[in-house]
């Protein structure tokens, strides 16, 4: 399959779901602490930084935007389905929401204090991995920060259903040190990793890794 072939079937599987994707996952961080307590840690370091505006990349129904605005984080909302995107605004119509690519986003060099990718790599080939990562630090200003929440368990499933609806997706486990390789990489250093067992609805353990732009940009 084609990167444009997938990105296809990644979007057209999202537009399907949307509605019912909100309706499920509405409040489920309610029932996750450890989750909070890595984005409540994610929200501390990008204030502390200066406070810079914080891109939530792949937001899908803007749950996650919506929690980190309520830690008097700056953050908007970029999803690569239009049906996503619809729905983030009709539930947070305060909050931005726009269309995109997380590996060409329209912004300019250096803006953000933060990226957030929560579970919104793991339909990304790990091949792909580093030219994501690249835009990430592209678009951070010194010192920002980035946390990636992923499945740590290596390895490659396919998902045909989802949500009530069929979807055409392969969904992709990444194990921490890889992607604390890969951020490595494109000049973001790793700042802090939790691994935490599944919980519902989960096939495996999930990882969070937070990582830090250095001073002197990508190359630092």
């Amino acid at each position: 399959m084609t990167q444009s072939s997938r990105l296809s079937a990644v979007q057209a599987s999202y537009d399907t779901v949307a509605v019912d994707c909100a309706r499920l996952l509405d409040g489920d961080l309610e029932d996750r602490p450890l989750d909070r307590a890595v984005l409540n840690a994610f929200a501390e370091y990008v204030r502390g930084g200066g406070g810079g505006a914080v891109a939530d990349l792949g937001c899908g129904t803007g749950r996650v935007t919506a929690y980190l605005d309520g830690l008097g984080v700056r953050a908007f909302g970029v999803d690569l389905s239009p049906a996503m995107v619809a729905v983030a605004r009709r539930s947070y119509p305060g909050l931005r929401f726009e269309v995109g690519r997380m590996a060409g986003l329209d912004m300019a060099d250096g803006v953000l204090g933060g990226v957030l990718a929560w579970y919104s790599t793991v339909h990304t080939p790990p091949g792909e991995l580093p030219a994501v990562f690249a835009e990430f630090a592209r678009v951070l200003g010194p010192g920002g920060h980035v946390l990636v929440a992923f499945g740590a368990e290596d390895g490659q499933h396919r998902l045909e259903r989802a949500y009530g609806h069929p979807v055409d997706l392969d969904v992709y486990g990444t194990p921490p040190e890889l992607v604390a390789t890969l951020l490595a990489g494109a000049g973001l250093a790793e700042v802090a990793r939790m691994v935490r067992g599944p919980g519902a609805h989960e096939q495996g353990p999930q990882g969070f890794l937070l990582a830090r732009k250095g001073p002197r940009g990508p190359a630092a």
